[in-house]
Protein backbone atom coordinates (compact mmCIF):
# COMPACT_ATOMS: atom_id res chain seq x y z
CA UNK A 1 0.00 0.00 0.00
CA UNK A 2 1.76 2.99 -0.82
CA UNK A 3 0.69 6.65 -0.42
CA UNK A 4 1.66 9.57 -2.64
CA UNK A 5 1.64 13.18 -0.76
CA UNK A 6 1.35 15.89 -3.16
CA UNK A 7 2.53 19.13 -3.09
CA UNK A 8 1.05 21.71 -5.43
CA UNK A 9 3.90 24.42 -5.30
CA UNK A 10 4.45 28.37 -7.03
CA UNK A 11 7.70 29.89 -5.64
CA UNK A 12 7.29 28.28 -1.91
CA UNK A 13 11.09 28.20 -1.32
CA UNK A 14 9.98 30.10 2.44
CA UNK A 15 7.69 27.78 3.73
CA UNK A 16 8.33 24.67 1.45
CA UNK A 17 10.95 23.31 4.44
CA UNK A 18 8.35 23.10 7.05
CA UNK A 19 5.77 21.44 4.92
CA UNK A 20 8.51 18.62 3.92
CA UNK A 21 9.80 18.07 7.65
CA UNK A 22 6.63 17.63 8.99
CA UNK A 23 5.00 14.92 6.35
CA UNK A 24 5.34 11.58 8.09
CA UNK A 25 7.75 9.17 6.69
CA UNK A 26 6.16 6.15 8.35
CA UNK A 27 2.27 5.65 8.67
CA UNK A 28 0.07 2.45 10.06
CA UNK A 29 -1.19 0.58 7.46
CA UNK A 30 1.36 2.09 4.65
CA UNK A 31 4.26 -0.07 3.00
CA UNK A 32 5.45 3.66 1.74
CA UNK A 33 5.21 7.38 1.49
CA UNK A 34 6.29 9.46 -1.32
CA UNK A 35 6.39 12.83 -1.80
CA UNK A 36 5.92 14.46 -5.10
CA UNK A 37 6.26 18.58 -5.84
CA UNK A 38 4.09 19.84 -8.86
CA UNK A 39 5.88 23.04 -9.89
CA UNK A 40 3.65 25.26 -11.37
CA UNK A 41 6.09 27.53 -13.08
CA UNK A 42 7.82 28.36 -9.81
CA UNK A 43 11.19 31.40 -10.57
CA UNK A 44 12.15 30.63 -7.39
CA UNK A 45 14.34 28.11 -5.51
CA UNK A 46 11.40 25.84 -4.89
CA UNK A 47 12.71 22.60 -6.71
CA UNK A 48 16.20 23.01 -4.83
CA UNK A 49 14.55 22.77 -1.33
CA UNK A 50 12.17 20.11 -2.18
CA UNK A 51 15.67 18.59 -3.22
CA UNK A 52 17.79 19.22 -0.29
CA UNK A 53 15.11 17.34 1.48
CA UNK A 54 15.33 14.40 -0.02
CA UNK A 55 11.88 14.84 -2.97
CA UNK A 56 12.76 12.46 -5.89
CA UNK A 57 9.02 12.74 -7.71
CA UNK A 58 8.20 16.15 -9.36
CA UNK A 59 5.81 17.54 -11.99
CA UNK A 60 7.21 20.92 -13.56
CA UNK A 61 5.02 23.44 -15.55
CA UNK A 62 7.38 25.75 -17.50
CA UNK A 63 4.99 28.41 -16.72
CA UNK A 64 1.81 29.27 -14.26
CA UNK A 65 -1.06 26.70 -15.06
CA UNK A 66 -2.99 26.84 -12.18
CA UNK A 67 -4.06 24.91 -9.11
CA UNK A 68 -6.68 22.77 -11.01
CA UNK A 69 -3.88 21.62 -13.62
CA UNK A 70 -1.53 21.01 -11.04
CA UNK A 71 -3.74 18.78 -9.20
CA UNK A 72 -4.71 16.80 -12.16
CA UNK A 73 -1.04 16.48 -13.20
CA UNK A 74 -0.72 15.84 -10.24
CA UNK A 75 -2.75 12.84 -9.59
CA UNK A 76 -1.61 11.10 -12.79
CA UNK A 77 1.68 10.84 -11.99
CA UNK A 78 0.80 9.70 -8.85
CA UNK A 79 -1.31 7.12 -10.01
CA UNK A 80 2.22 6.43 -12.68
CA UNK A 81 4.03 5.47 -10.13
CA UNK A 82 1.44 3.04 -8.36
CA UNK A 83 0.00 5.56 -5.32
CA UNK A 84 -3.10 3.34 -3.79
CA UNK A 85 -3.57 6.60 -1.94
CA UNK A 86 -2.71 10.35 -2.83
CA UNK A 87 -2.93 12.82 -0.20
CA UNK A 88 -3.03 16.44 -1.22
CA UNK A 89 -1.52 19.74 1.01
CA UNK A 90 -0.64 22.74 0.16
CA UNK A 91 3.30 24.67 0.13
CA UNK A 92 2.39 27.30 2.30
CA UNK A 93 2.23 24.84 5.20
CA UNK A 94 -1.29 25.50 6.28
CA UNK A 95 -2.57 22.15 6.64
CA UNK A 96 -1.26 20.17 9.39
CA UNK A 97 0.68 16.95 7.34
CA UNK A 98 1.56 14.96 10.91
CA UNK A 99 -2.67 14.78 10.53
CA UNK A 100 -2.05 12.51 7.17
CA UNK A 101 -2.14 9.42 8.79
CA UNK A 102 -5.44 10.32 10.45
CA UNK A 103 -6.53 11.33 6.89
CA UNK A 104 -6.18 8.17 5.12
CA UNK A 105 -7.58 6.04 8.17
CA UNK A 106 -11.36 6.14 6.73
CA UNK A 107 -9.68 5.00 3.17
CA UNK A 108 -8.08 2.41 4.61
CA UNK A 109 -10.73 1.05 7.01
CA UNK A 110 -13.21 0.93 3.96
CA UNK A 111 -15.41 3.40 4.92
CA UNK A 112 -14.72 6.39 2.84
CA UNK A 113 -12.71 6.88 -0.53
CA UNK A 114 -12.56 10.58 -0.28
CA UNK A 115 -11.49 12.08 3.34
CA UNK A 116 -11.62 16.04 3.53
CA UNK A 117 -9.65 17.71 6.32
CA UNK A 118 -12.38 19.99 8.36
CA UNK A 119 -10.71 23.47 9.07
CA UNK A 120 -13.40 24.41 11.49
CA UNK A 121 -13.53 27.55 9.50
CA UNK A 122 -15.41 29.73 12.34
CA UNK A 123 -12.84 29.27 14.71
CA UNK A 124 -9.94 30.10 12.41
CA UNK A 125 -8.40 34.02 13.66
CA UNK A 126 -6.46 35.02 10.23
CA UNK A 127 -10.34 34.49 8.54
CA UNK A 128 -12.60 37.43 8.17
CA UNK A 129 -16.05 37.28 9.54
CA UNK A 130 -17.50 38.01 6.08
CA UNK A 131 -14.66 35.19 5.15
CA UNK A 132 -16.11 32.72 7.56
CA UNK A 133 -19.86 33.58 6.09
CA UNK A 134 -18.88 33.06 2.49
CA UNK A 135 -17.16 29.60 3.49
CA UNK A 136 -20.13 28.51 4.78
CA UNK A 137 -22.55 29.37 2.55
CA UNK A 138 -20.12 28.22 -0.13
CA UNK A 139 -19.90 24.54 1.59
CA UNK A 140 -23.96 24.57 2.04
CA UNK A 141 -24.49 25.26 -2.10
CA UNK A 142 -21.92 23.20 -2.67
CA UNK A 143 -23.64 20.16 -0.55
CA UNK A 144 -27.00 20.67 -2.04
CA UNK A 145 -25.57 19.85 -5.60
CA UNK A 146 -23.54 17.02 -4.94
CA UNK A 147 -26.23 15.60 -1.92
CA UNK A 148 -23.20 15.29 1.15
CA UNK A 149 -23.05 16.30 4.05
CA UNK A 150 -19.32 18.04 4.93
CA UNK A 151 -18.65 21.24 6.74
CA UNK A 152 -15.32 22.50 5.06
CA UNK A 153 -16.24 21.70 1.16
CA UNK A 154 -13.12 24.10 0.24
CA UNK A 155 -10.76 22.47 2.14
CA UNK A 156 -7.76 21.11 -0.21
CA UNK A 157 -6.60 18.98 2.59
CA UNK A 158 -7.50 15.67 1.29
CA UNK A 159 -6.34 12.38 0.45
CA UNK A 160 -8.08 10.06 -2.46
CA UNK A 161 -8.31 6.30 -2.96
CA UNK A 162 -7.13 5.08 -6.04
CA UNK A 163 -10.68 3.37 -6.78
CA UNK A 164 -12.40 7.22 -6.79
CA UNK A 165 -9.60 8.89 -8.91
CA UNK A 166 -10.23 6.40 -11.65
CA UNK A 167 -13.98 8.01 -11.69
CA UNK A 168 -13.24 11.59 -11.11
CA UNK A 169 -12.00 13.91 -13.74
CA UNK A 170 -10.93 17.46 -13.50
CA UNK A 171 -12.71 20.13 -15.93
CA UNK A 172 -12.63 23.43 -13.99
CA UNK A 173 -9.71 25.87 -14.63
CA UNK A 174 -9.78 27.24 -10.97
CA UNK A 175 -9.69 24.83 -8.20
CA UNK A 176 -10.80 21.29 -8.39
CA UNK A 177 -12.12 21.38 -4.61
CA UNK A 178 -15.83 21.84 -5.84
CA UNK A 179 -15.82 20.10 -8.86
CA UNK A 180 -14.38 16.54 -7.05
CA UNK A 181 -16.97 16.65 -4.16
CA UNK A 182 -20.17 17.66 -6.66
CA UNK A 183 -18.66 14.83 -8.92
CA UNK A 184 -18.15 12.28 -6.04
CA UNK A 185 -21.26 12.87 -4.64
CA UNK A 186 -23.72 12.70 -7.93
CA UNK A 187 -21.29 9.38 -8.66
CA UNK A 188 -22.12 8.08 -5.05
CA UNK A 189 -18.47 7.79 -3.61
CA UNK A 190 -18.26 8.22 -0.42
CA UNK A 191 -16.47 10.57 1.33
CA UNK A 192 -15.70 11.47 4.81
CA UNK A 193 -14.87 14.30 6.75
CA UNK A 194 -12.23 14.31 10.23
CA UNK A 195 -11.48 17.74 11.80
CA UNK A 196 -8.11 19.65 11.75
CA UNK A 197 -6.21 22.70 13.02
CA UNK A 198 -4.48 24.97 10.87
CA UNK A 199 -0.85 26.32 11.11
CA UNK A 200 -0.68 30.23 11.54
CA UNK A 201 -1.00 31.95 7.85
CA UNK A 202 2.48 32.60 6.17
CA UNK A 203 0.73 34.33 3.34
CA UNK A 204 -1.82 35.33 1.37
CA UNK A 205 -3.79 33.03 -0.99
CA UNK A 206 -2.41 33.62 -4.65
CA UNK A 207 -5.89 31.68 -5.81
CA UNK A 208 -7.97 34.97 -5.90
CA UNK A 209 -6.90 38.58 -5.34
CA UNK A 210 -10.21 39.14 -3.19
CA UNK A 211 -13.16 37.67 -1.37
CA UNK A 212 -15.42 38.84 -4.49
CA UNK A 213 -12.95 36.94 -7.31
CA UNK A 214 -13.46 34.09 -5.32
CA UNK A 215 -16.98 33.65 -4.61
CA UNK A 216 -17.39 34.59 -8.34
CA UNK A 217 -15.10 31.78 -9.53
CA UNK A 218 -16.36 29.24 -6.84
CA UNK A 219 -19.67 30.43 -7.83
CA UNK A 220 -19.00 29.40 -11.35
CA UNK A 221 -17.39 26.12 -11.22
CA UNK A 222 -20.15 25.15 -8.71
CA UNK A 223 -22.68 25.52 -11.31
CA UNK A 224 -20.97 24.24 -14.16
CA UNK A 225 -20.32 20.89 -12.26
CA UNK A 226 -23.67 21.14 -11.29
CA UNK A 227 -25.25 21.85 -14.71
CA UNK A 228 -23.07 18.41 -15.94
CA UNK A 229 -24.75 16.53 -13.39
CA UNK A 230 -28.38 17.92 -13.06
CA UNK A 231 -29.17 19.74 -16.04
CA UNK A 232 -32.62 18.84 -15.88
CA UNK A 233 -33.25 20.80 -12.41
CA UNK A 234 -31.80 23.60 -13.55
CA UNK A 235 -33.69 23.90 -16.91
CA UNK A 236 -37.05 22.41 -15.90
CA UNK A 237 -36.87 25.16 -12.55
CA UNK A 238 -36.48 27.31 -15.03
CA UNK A 239 -38.89 27.21 -17.55
CA UNK A 240 -41.58 26.23 -14.94
CA UNK A 241 -40.86 29.86 -13.49
CA UNK A 242 -40.88 31.59 -16.87
CA UNK A 243 -44.08 29.69 -17.87
CA UNK A 244 -45.46 30.47 -14.91
CA UNK A 245 -44.65 34.60 -15.07
CA UNK A 246 -46.19 34.52 -19.07
CA UNK A 247 -48.93 32.99 -17.94
CA UNK A 248 -50.21 35.80 -15.22
CA UNK A 249 -50.76 38.34 -17.63
CA UNK A 250 -52.93 36.35 -19.96
CA UNK A 251 -55.13 35.23 -17.46
CA UNK A 252 -55.40 38.78 -16.17
CA UNK A 253 -56.35 39.75 -19.55
CA UNK A 254 -59.37 36.87 -19.63
CA UNK A 255 -60.69 38.44 -16.49
CA UNK A 256 -60.73 41.68 -17.43
CA UNK A 257 -62.74 40.51 -20.62
CA UNK A 258 -65.10 38.47 -18.79
CA UNK A 259 -65.19 41.71 -16.46
CA UNK A 260 -66.24 43.26 -19.37
CA UNK A 261 -63.61 46.21 -18.75
CA UNK A 262 -61.76 48.03 -21.87
CA UNK A 263 -58.17 48.68 -22.35
CA UNK A 264 -55.35 48.44 -23.94
CA UNK A 265 -53.07 45.49 -22.29
CA UNK A 266 -51.14 45.05 -25.32
CA UNK A 267 -47.72 45.79 -23.36
CA UNK A 268 -48.45 43.40 -20.35
CA UNK A 269 -49.65 40.68 -23.32
CA UNK A 270 -46.65 40.92 -25.28
CA UNK A 271 -44.49 40.59 -21.67
CA UNK A 272 -46.40 37.33 -21.24
CA UNK A 273 -45.58 36.08 -24.41
CA UNK A 274 -41.76 36.72 -24.38
CA UNK A 275 -41.17 34.67 -20.90
CA UNK A 276 -43.90 32.01 -22.44
CA UNK A 277 -41.41 31.54 -25.98
CA UNK A 278 -38.39 31.83 -23.24
CA UNK A 279 -40.18 29.09 -21.50
CA UNK A 280 -40.41 26.73 -24.05
CA UNK A 281 -36.66 27.40 -25.18
CA UNK A 282 -36.07 26.24 -21.32
CA UNK A 283 -37.34 23.24 -22.10
CA UNK A 284 -35.56 22.90 -25.48
CA UNK A 285 -32.73 23.14 -23.37
CA UNK A 286 -33.49 20.62 -20.89
CA UNK A 287 -33.69 17.79 -23.67
CA UNK A 288 -30.70 19.14 -25.00
CA UNK A 289 -28.98 19.36 -21.66
CA UNK A 290 -29.93 15.95 -20.65
CA UNK A 291 -28.70 13.98 -23.91
CA UNK A 292 -25.18 15.68 -23.66
CA UNK A 293 -25.20 14.34 -19.98
CA UNK A 294 -26.10 10.93 -21.50
CA UNK A 295 -23.59 11.34 -23.91
CA UNK A 296 -20.84 12.59 -21.15
CA UNK A 297 -21.67 9.69 -18.99
CA UNK A 298 -20.64 7.58 -21.45
CA UNK A 299 -17.49 9.06 -22.08
CA UNK A 300 -16.52 8.89 -18.50
CA UNK A 301 -17.28 5.79 -18.57
CA UNK A 302 -14.79 5.27 -21.21
CA UNK A 303 -12.62 7.33 -19.60
CA UNK A 304 -12.62 5.47 -16.15
CA UNK A 305 -11.56 2.16 -18.54
CA UNK A 306 -9.12 3.85 -20.15
CA UNK A 307 -7.23 4.84 -16.79
CA UNK A 308 -7.74 1.32 -15.31
CA UNK A 309 -5.82 0.42 -18.25
CA UNK A 310 -3.22 3.03 -18.25
CA UNK A 311 -2.47 2.91 -14.65
CA UNK A 312 -3.25 -1.07 -13.59
CA UNK A 313 0.43 -1.71 -11.42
Amino acid sequence: MKVVVQVPCYNEEQTLALVLSSIPKKIKGIDSVEVLIIDDGSTDKTVEVAKKHGVKHFVRHKKNMGLARSFHDGVNYGLGIGADIIVNTDGDNQYPQERIGDLVQPILEGKAEIVIGDRQTATIEDFSPLKKFFQHIGSKVVNKAAGTDLPDAASGFRAYSKEALMRINIVTQFSYCMETIIQAGNKRIPIASIKISTNPKTRESRLFKSIWQHMYKSGSAIVRSYIMYRPHLIFISLGTVLLIGGLIPFVRYAIILISGVRGDHFQSLLLGAVLIFSSLLAFALTVIADLTHTNRTLLEDTLERIKRIEFKN
